[in-house]
């Protein structure tokens, strides 16, 4: 981790990461709820399936947490992690011609290879 000032960007990214983990959780809470206000028994398959969803989008929403913690503290893991996801989503996002998205997913990619992002994550 370098000492150097976070840049402006990944301040933006933790924060957007910071967001899309609290609406991860906030549907795999909402999910799991309405998996027990159902009423419908264990043995279910769509409760079980529901059950099953919201407790990833939590885990899913935990993580986003830990990648935003490492993004603000300039951890190497968080850079590696963040450009492999950024790919990911490029490659969906390719063949659904979610032009919005590939652009989003340039972006990323372009911000994370600057010289001064990579320097505060220590990647020279």
């Amino acid at each position: 981790m370098s000492t150097a000032v976070r840049p402006t960007g990944v301040t933006i990214l933790a924060i957007l990461e910071i967001i899309s983990g609290a609406l991860a959780i906030g549907f795999g809470i909402s999910l799991s709820v309405l998996w027990g206000v159902s009423g419908m028994g264990m043995m279910d398959i769509g409760a079980g399936a529901m059950a099953a969803i919201g407790g990833i989008m939590v885990a899913l929403g935990a993580i986003s947490f830990v990648m935003a913690w490492g993004l603000l503290k300039g951890k190497p893991w968080a850079w590696t992690i963040t450009l492999i996801l950024t790919i990911i989503s490029l490659i969906f996002d390719l063949p659904s011609f979610n032009i919005i998205g590939l652009i989003i997913d340039v972006v990323i990619l372009y911000y994370l290879f600057r010289p001064h992002v990579k320097a505060y994550f220590g990647k020279n």
